[in-house]
C-alpha cells in the first residue's frame, strides 16, 4: 500500500529512540497514523509540530497496518501560534478536536479544505473567532451531529429563531419556546449567518456548539471528555471581551 497526500499534522509523539508517530488529516485518505523514522533529529523535528502543512508519503506491506510516513515541511503555523496566545489556544482546539473526533481512514475533503482555511487565518483575530465558529458547526455536521437551524421545530416559521433544542439541535422561535424558553439553547444571529458577528454573540454561541460537542458527539466515542484545549481558547477568548 502507498499513496501520496499533502497534510496537516495533528500531533506528534515520540515512538522509540529516534522516531515519531504522526497523526496527520488528509483531504483524500483522511486521519492518518503512521511511524517517521528519524522524526526527532534535529532536521526534523522543528518541523514537525501540530498545524504544519506537510506533503507526505505513506507506505505499509498491509493497509491496515500502521504504516510508515515520510514528511516534507510545505509551511508551519508554528512561529504565529507562538507569538499570540489566542492563535496558540486556537490552533490547539482545532488539532485537538480533530485528533479526538475523526475517524480513522475516512475522506473527510470538505472538512479538510475548511481546516486549511481556518488555519491560514491565524493571527488574524478580526477573522479568527467567526471562521472557527463557522468550522466547530462544519465539523458538527461532517460528524453527523449538524444543527437544524432553517426553521422553528414547533412552528415551522423562518422569522424570530432564537433557541436551540438541547433534545433535537433545531430551531426554536420565541413564541414557539413558550414557558420552555429557559431550558433551550441560544440561537445568536450570527449562527443565522446574520448580523455583524460581534465577539459577544460569537462567544456565546461557542457555548451552544460546545454542548452539542461535548453532549451529543462525544457520548458517541466511548464517552471520552472533549479536550481541554477547546475550553482554553474559549476562556483565551472571553478574556478578549473583558480588554
Amino acid at each position: 500500500m502507498d499513496w501520496r497526500d499533502t497534510g496537516i499534522l495533528l500531533s506528534a509523539r515520540k515512538h522509540g529512540e529516534t522516531a515519531l508517530i504522526l497523526d496527520v488529516f488528509t483531504p483524500e485518505h483522511g486521519r492518518q497514523t503512521g511511524v517517521l523514522r528519524g522524526g526527532t533529529s534535529r532536521k526534523v523535528a522543528p518541523h514537525m509540530q501540530p498545524g504544519a502543512q506537510l506533503y507526505v508519503a505513506w507506505r505499509a506491506r498491509l493497509d491496515d497496518h500502521i504504516g510508515t510516513f515520510s514528511a516534507e515541511p510545505i509551511r508551519s503555523r508554528a512561529a504565529i501560534a507562538m507569538s499570540d496566545r489566542q492563535a496558540l489556544t486556537g490552533l490547539n482546539s482545532v488539532t485537538s478536536l480533530l485528533s479526538f473526533s475523526l475517524p480513522d481512514r475516512e475522506c473527510q475533503t470538505a472538512l479538510y479544505l475548511q481546516t486549511e482555511q481556518l488555519l491560514d487565518l491565524l493571527g488574524q483575530q478580526d477573522l479568527w473567532p467567526l471562521a472557527y465558529l463557522r468550522w466547530e458547526m462544519a465539523l458538527l455536521e461532517t460528524l453527523g451531529f449538524g444543527l437544524d437551524l432553517a426553521a422553528c421545530a414547533v412552528t415551522g416559521a423562518t422569522d424570530n429563531l432564537r433557541y436551540v433544542s438541547p433534545k433535537s439541535g433545531r430551531a426554536v422561535t420565541q413564541s414557539g419556546a413558550g414557558d420552555w424558553a429557559a431550558q433551550l439553547l441560544p440561537l445568536p444571529p450570527v449562527m443565522l449567518g446574520l448580523g455583524d458577528a460581534p465577539d459577544s454573540e460569537i462567544l456565546q454561541a461557542l457555548g451552544t456548539t460546545g454542548y452539542f460537542l461535548e453532549n451529543w458527539l462525544a457520548p458517541e466515542l466511548q464517552g471520552k471528555p472533549l479536550p481541554d484545549a477547546r475550553a482554553s481558547f474559549v476562556t483565551q477568548f472571553s478574556r478578549r471581551l473583558q480588554m
